[in-house]
């Protein structure tokens, strides 16, 4: 992930040879900034997938996409919505919820979410060669059966720990404000996520990155300690890391991450 949080979201997701980045929450320089941190550049990338218009997921897709000709995947309600960031030039192409499409050797399942958007999604990002799923869903709103559906078997889950409820309640936002963010519509919480969390563990399950916390209204050590301590009791001991808003995280290799766990984990569960 190059960066979570309010301020920009953008993840990489690569497979062989072909790389692409959900969201590009970030301005153009920056993004291309946060790829050298992590060994690509900006001409490495093959496509940017867009989930929804806020600008914490699109704010650079438009610059990116002209300055390095990178095709921009949005929803044609997503793509009016934010209509502001092309200037004609850019090579966007329309996708439909819940109907797959491929980029290089990645096949990207979207499916619709309950976020307070024009036509908010989350995707699953799955590698065509090896099957390895992947599940960006930092936004939800609230998991729906849906939303529990289409992540259902992911191999890694990113996954939205927005705030804690005390912190949320006795922070700086206003009351209008918090009410939004804690709504149906709005983020999950540490405690609701290590709960969807726990109802999306399986076998195969080998690491789970906690995702758009709140600067003002959460911290690291308590959403891992929320989510850790819900995996744990049922079991669970794999990888789990929360990102940051400032820096990108370490790259992460699935497969090895599901080698380390090894069989005992496997059978545990």
């Amino acid at each position: 992930m190059l960066g979570s949080g309010s301020q920009g979201n953008a993840t990489l997701v690569m497979q062989g040879a072909t790389a692409i980045l959900v969201d590009a929450g970030f301005s153009g320089r920056q993004l291309a900034l946060r790829l050298r941190q992590v060994g690509l550049g900006p001409e490495d990338i093959d496509a940017i997938v867009i989930t929804h218009e806020h600008g914490d997921h699109t704010r650079g897709a438009g610059v990116f996409g002209r300055r390095h000709g990178t095709p921009v995947y949005l929803t044609e309600t997503t793509r009016d919505a934010c209509a502001k960031l092309f200037r004609g030039s850019e090579d966007l192409r329309t996708y439909s919820p819940a109907r797959a499409f491929r980029i290089g050797s990645l096949q990207v399942e979207p499916f619709l979410t309950a976020h307070d958007a024009a036509d908010p999604v989350a995707v699953t990002v799955r590698g065509v060669e090896c099957g390895t799923r992947v599940g960006v869903a930092t936004d939800l709103g609230r998991p729906t059966a849906g939303i529990r559906h289409s992540l259902e078997g992911c191999d890694f889950l990113i996954l939205e720990a927005n705030h804690d409820e005390t912190l949320l309640r006795t922070g700086p936002y206003p009351p209008s404000v918090q009410e939004r963010i804690a709504s149906s519509f709005g983020h999950l919480s540490n405690h609701a996520a290590a709960q969807f969390a726990r109802e999306l563990i399986h076998p195969r399950l080998a690491g789970v990155l906690l995702a758009h916390l709140s600067r003002e209204c959460n911290r690291p050590e308590l959403a891992l300690e929320v989510v850790g301590r819900e995996l744990e009791e049922a079991g669970w001991t794999g990888w789990l890391h929360a990102a940051s808003q400032d820096e990108p995280t370490p790259l992460v290799d699935i497969h090895e991450l599901r080698h380390r766990m090894g069989p005992s984990q496997l059978s545990l569960l």
